[in-house]
């Protein structure tokens, strides 16, 4: 459906570089990065609003790399929504449909299609700045799916919103989506908004591609400190892989050594997830085969979750429920015993 291929912008001050790209047809594919890693400047390359420096950029087997925008058949939602403050949130929507000089019989079925579509019929005599921000997402989005695009472009579109609206809004894109099967590139620098939408992930840092994957693969299996840090891992270690005498292979690290699974041998990085870990005040009978004896430096407190970072060393980072917490009666300065599997380390 779309392919960027060795796509290079030079902004002056910024530079996308080398960019690889293959969204398919109907897919929620996420660009994930930190801010000024280029995500915007990449949405709106492909959307045609900068000059290419070299490279392909491919539609639908149709190379649009110099084609004008408006002849892209592409569609853009930003953060700040851009509505037009003096027209009704009705006059915003078939704003584009306007320009096409669309007949009057047919503004008004798109109209009560994506008003209907969106749950925003009640809206659309309203004046923008009378909206909420969920309110104003809906009809920024209504607006871009009023033409019909191949491919709908999301820059950041739940950052501006409050928690509450960001969940709703999260919910009814993944609705729309299974509903209307458009092609969608979305932006964010939120982890758990990608896993939550994304059926791929490209983690775009510095204005290079770090890693495509699955939520699963960026989740589980990052390929650099860059994707296991931006993926919150917290949990990342440099040693060596070796093969023991009796066979078992271990990452060697800060005097402790982490069985793990993997055919890598030598100089490697080595991750796990808080919540792979399991804490206790006392061993723990289990097969799994790490298990040492720690004292918590820090518990950091996220409501009905906490990150204990327990010092063996070197720091482990692992996550607990409130709940167990107390009911443990974990604190800090007390000895503890973490327990994960060999498996839940991954070395990159």
């Amino acid at each position: 459906m779309i392919r960027v291929n060795n796509l290079c912008v030079d902004l002056g001050d910024f530079q996308l570089k080398d960019i690889e790209l293959t969204v398919d047809e109907g897919e929620y594919f996420i660009v994930l990065g930190p801010t000024g890693a280029g995500k915007t400047v990449l949405l709106e390359s492909i959307a045609g609003l900068y000059p290419v420096k070299s490279g392909q950029i491919w539609l639908r087997g149709r190379e649009v790399t110099s084609l004008e925008p408006e002849k892209r058949n592409i569609s853009i939602v930003y953060q700040d929504h851009a509505l037009f403050p003096h027209l009704s949130a009705g006059e915003n929507i078939l704003f584009g449909l306007k320009l096409q000089r669309r007949p009057k019989q047919e503004l008004g079925k798109v109209l009560d299609w994506v008003s209907h579509l969106l749950g925003i019929a009640h809206l659309l005599d309203r004046s923008p700045d009378t909206l909420s921000g969920g309110e104003r997402q809906k009809v920024a989005l209504a607006r871009a799916l009023s033409t019909k695009p191949e491919v709908l472009l999301l820059d950041e579109p739940l950052s501006a919103l409050d928690p509450e609206s960001r969940e709703g809004v999260q919910k009814e894109l993944r609705q729309l989506h299974n509903q209307l099967r458009v092609t969608t590139i979305h932006v964010t620098h939120d982890f758990e908004e990608a896993i939550a939408l994304g059926d791929h992930i490209a983690v775009l840092g510095e204005g290079c591609i770090k890693q495509v994957g699955t939520p699963e693969q960026i989740f589980h299996q990052p390929n650099s400190e860059f994707v296991a840090r931006f993926a919150m891992v917290r949990n990342i270690f440099t040693g060596e892989v070796v093969e023991r005498d009796d066979g078992i292979i271990v990452f060697c690290t800060e005097d402790t050594e982490l069985a793990v699974v993997t055919d890598l041998r030598g100089k490697s990085h080595a991750s796990v997830r808080p919540e792979d870990i399991l804490i206790s005040p006392e061993p723990l009978r289990s097969s799994a085969r790490n298990s040492f004896c720690g004292t918590i430096t820090r518990i950091a407190d996220r409501g009905s979750t906490l990150y204990l970072t327990v010092n063996l060393p070197p720091d482990f980072v692992c996550l607990v429920t409130r709940r167990s917490l107390e009911e443990m009666g974990l604190a800090e300065g007390q000895r503890v015993y973490i327990t994960f599997k060999a498996s839940a380390v991954h070395i990159f």
